[in-house]
């Protein structure tokens, strides 16, 4: 005989775990657009814009569930935040954000990290714009110092060697750069 009890009960368990999954969803969802907001305002030079927006993100990502639910999502959620919060603190205090103070695991600080030096680039680029040629080599060396953090890991074909190899792109792509700069005087 069939236990028509036990397939009730499986239903709500199925049931209860894409509920809770759709929740991860859609705060992951959150986060990303918070981070959008913060390297946005952060480019637009409204820094008085972003500490509410972190102190919404921080609790955003405080209140992810340890399980994720058989999402990914969730790790692209903390890789924007920690890209946001890493560019928010070098823009403010010219210091890196320590993976402890996000609340993060290595893997995710290390992604995080590799996409803050586009934004890297792009704050370069508006300085050189700007005729600010030593705040562009600032980020420059600063660039350069990260990439040979990361040159000592020994990453594995996978997610954090292909986001290396674009931190490596970007270090290019500021010291092409400053010596276009250089050259024109």
């Amino acid at each position: 005989m069939i236990n028509k009890k036990e397939f009730h009960n499986i239903r709500k368990d199925l049931e209860n775990f894409e509920e809770k999954r759709e929740q991860v969803i859609q705060l992951s969802r959150e986060i990303i657009t918070l981070s959008k907001q913060i390297i946005y305002s952060i480019h637009r030079d409204e820094l008085n814009l972003v500490p509410p927006l972190i102190t919404k993100i921080k609790a955003k990502v405080k209140s992810l569930p340890p399980s994720h639910h058989d999402t990914d999502i969730y790790k692209v959620a903390l890789q924007e935040y920690a890209e946001a919060l890493a560019y928010y603190h070098f823009v403010k205090d010219k210091k890196l954000v320590l993976r402890k103070e996000l609340g993060l695991d290595s893997e995710c600080y290390l992604l995080g990290l590799c996409d803050f030096t586009g934004e890297l680039v792009r704050k370069a680029t508006t300085h050189i714009i700007q005729g600010n040629t030593k705040e562009a080599e600032e980020i420059r060396r600063f660039v350069e110092d990260l990439y040979g953090e990361f040159i000592k890991f020994n990453f594995r074909n996978g997610d954090l060697r292909k986001k290396t190899d674009m931190l490596r792109g970007n270090l290019r792509r500021l010291e092409e750069i400053m010596v276009n700069v250089k050259l024109r005087g």
